[in-house]
This record gives structure tokens, sequence and C-alpha cells, in this order.
């Protein structure tokens, strides 16, 4: 029974042994991972043999090598050649010289006048030009300057706009301005903005973009009557004589003022709604015609038309 003991304990080992280099024949380690031999020998010892899978072949890996250019060599650089009737446009300084003059005036319109007392422009050296005021501070807020192109802004009603959404209410203004020469040109424009300022703005730019003519006599008034009417406004125009002035109220007199009309009568009649007032005398304003334009379409003289 000893003996078959010590027999089965060595067969064992063996058997185990041996397991081991089959598994390490069959997966070998790499290089980096090889134990090394505890003996001072320069190349390490391996326990078990190499197989053909642990080399390299030579179809795994491809080296390129690339010629080093020459840095040597000079590289001639060829411009594109210009299109055909190509004339090059002339040197900055082939032109004439500029005067004293000249230069100082350019000067001046860009700095503004020189301190020496001397203009070239008509402008006063004396007064500091608003371009080098002090930008910053209390009331250098930049304003608008306002449009001058002959028409006079008329302010007929600011009101106060709310819209109420998800998170409050929204508080805006809306301004309706009315535009005129006073030579026959008006117009009605609205607008909304958070301002005051804002709103008249954008109302007398859209007013001005609805631009009509007012037909009138050789005595500032109109040529015949007329009704207009706009939403639920109703306006009654008539003409006046001489001296009489309009005779009209809210936004039916700005707007005959704003047009030059002098001698005329107004009523409105329904609402008084003062942008549907406003309307309604363009919406009857453009209903007049001048007795030569109907003259003219009916192919008579203008003295026919009283009889």
């Amino acid at each position: 029974m000893a003996f078959s003991a010590a027999s089965l304990s060595s067969f064992s080992s063996l058997s185990i042994r041996t397991t081991q280099f089959s598994v390490l024949n069959q997966h070998p380690l790499p290089n980096n991972l090889a134990p090394i031999s505890k003996a001072s020998k320069p190349s390490p010892v391996f326990p078990f043999k190499l197989t053909s899978t642990t080399k390299l072949k030579a179809a795994d890996s491809e080296t390129t090598f690339f010629e080093d250019p020459s840095l040597q060599e000079e590289v001639v650089f060829e411009p594109t050649p210009p299109p055909e009737g190509f004339v090059p446009p002339p040197s900055f300084d082939d032109g004439p010289m500029e005067a004293e003059d000249e230069i100082a005036a350019a000067y001046e319109e860009i700095y503004g006048p020189a301190y020496s007392g001397v203009s070239l422009l008509g402008n006063d050296p004396f007064v500091m030009d608003s371009k080098m005021k002090k930008s910053t501070g209390f009331g250098s807020k930049v304003k608008k300057e306002k449009v001058r192109d002959g028409f006079e802004e008329r302010v007929v009603q600011v009101r106060r706009v709310t819209k109420v959404v998800k998170g409050g209410k929204q508080l805006h203004f809306r301004a309706v301005v009315v535009v005129g020469d006073k030579q026959g040109q008006v117009g009605v424009g609205v607008g909304k903005a958070k301002e005051v300022i804002a709103a008249v703005q954008k109302s007398a730019t859209n007013a001005r973009r609805n631009i009509i003519t007012v037909p009138m006599t050789k005595y500032l008034t109109f040529p015949h009557r007329a009704d207009g009417d706009y939403g639920a406004a109703k306006v009654m125009l008539r003409p006046a004589s001489p001296g009489t002035g309009v005779i009209a109220g809210g936004a039916v007199r700005i707007v005959l003022e704003m047009a030059g009309v002098e001698n005329a009568l107004g009523k409105q009649i329904r609402s008084k709604n003062a942008l549907n007032n406003a309307r309604a005398t363009v919406v009857a304003v453009q209903k007049m015609r001048q007795f030569s334009d109907v003259a003219r379409e009916r192919g008579i003289p203008m003295e026919e038309l009283w009889k």
C-alpha cells in the first residue's frame, strides 16, 4: 500500500507538470513576460520550447522608406498668367499730388475744425464738434436724430397696452402719429414698443410709408363733399368758404391741419376711436377728385361742368 501511494503521488505530480508544459507550448508567453533565470547569464533561459507562432512573419509588417527631399534645391515660383485684356490698375503714386488745402479739408471733415482758428469747410473752429464731446456720464445716451424730409409729426394718441402671458403681464405703448408737409401730403401711422419714444418713432416711420395726396382748391379747401368709413367710424367732410377755418375735432382736425387744409368742415358721426377716425378721414380724402381730372376723363372743357 505504501508503494502504491508513493507511485500515485509521483504520477500525479508528473501529470500536472506535463499538463503545464503542454499548455505553455500551445499558448507561449511573449518575450517581455518570459521568466528570467537567476543565473548570471547574458541571455534568458526559457523552460519551454518556442513554437513557430512566436516568430514574426515578414508579411505581417511592411516598412516603407521615403526618399528625403533635398533642402538645398531652389523652388521657382511661377505666378498665374493674367487673363486676356487685363489692364493693371494705376499706382497710388502715379496720381496728381493733392494740395495742402485739400488735405486740410479732408482732415477737418474727419476730425473736425482745427484749433488754429482756420476752417476750410465753414465750421466754427472755437466750438467743439459733437464727435469730440464727452460720450460717457449723465445725459450721454445716444439720441436718434429726427428725419429731416420736410414732414412734420403730430402725436394723436398714446395708450398703454397690456398683454397677459404665462409669467405675468407685459406692458407696451401704442402711439398714433400723423405726418404731413402742410402742402397736400399727409399720412397716418401706428406703432407699438416698450417705450413711448420708440413707439412714436415706429409710428412715424409707418406713417411715412402711407403718404397720400389731398386734392385742394386755390382757397385751400376740398373740391366737393365726401364721406369715409373705416371699421365702426364714419367721417363726413364738407368744403367751406375762405375764412371759415377748420371746424372739426379729434383726429379729423389733426389730419386736415397736417395736410394743409385751412377751410373745411368735419364731423365724426359714429365711433370716437382716434385711429379709426384718422383712417376714415384718409378714406374720405381718397374719394375726392379735382375738377380738371373729371373734365379730362369725360373729354369736355371745365366750363361745361358747371352747366
